[in-house]
């Protein structure tokens, strides 16, 4: 895979969960966080994160991959710098995953928990809220607090 195709799946990636965060919020203007590609194979896999080396460093290490700070990248969404490549899952059948920051964490909590397909992911130190629709390819995240503060990253 070359550069242009990976920036390509992550633009693919981030145009469905920015319409699936729509078509469930009204976080219309929440810009994107990061992204996350799921791969499929072992192969796939290897073959991400030797494109993604190519426009960026790892700036964690995670036990389901590595996480990028990439050469900001234009979407639908905004301005991209984190990227992450998910290790081989089959709990993740999808393209990928964007996570997205709201203003108001807490009130968009309140309201988007009540709703179908909305979950809670608590982690260590942070929680995510997680949407999913068997109509999409695709996953979002809203994490509290975001990646980019979580890593100090401006």
């Amino acid at each position: 895979m070359d550069v242009a195709a990976l920036n390509s799946l992550i633009q693919e990636i981030v145009k469905q969960a920015f319409e699936l965060k729509n078509k469930h919020t009204d976080a219309k203007d929440a810009p994107v966080n990061y992204a996350c590609i799921f791969s499929q194979n072992k192969g796939q896999y290897e073959e991400l994160i030797k494109t993604a080396e190519k426009v960026g460093a790892v700036v964690k290490h995670t036990s389901s991959g590595p996480l990028f700070q990439i050469t900001p990248l234009v979407t639908i969404s905004g301005k991209l710098r984190l990227l992450k490549i998910r290790v081989p899952d089959i709990t993740r059948p999808e393209m990928g995953d964007a996570d997205f920051t709201v203003e108001n964490y807490l009130e968009f909590k309140k309201t988007v928990l009540l709703k179908k397909g909305f979950k809670l992911v608590p982690r260590e130190n942070f929680e995510m809220i997680e949407l999913m629709d068997s109509k999409f390819n695709v996953r979002v995240y809203f994490s509290h607090p975001p990646l980019d503060e979580q890593l100090k990253i401006k």
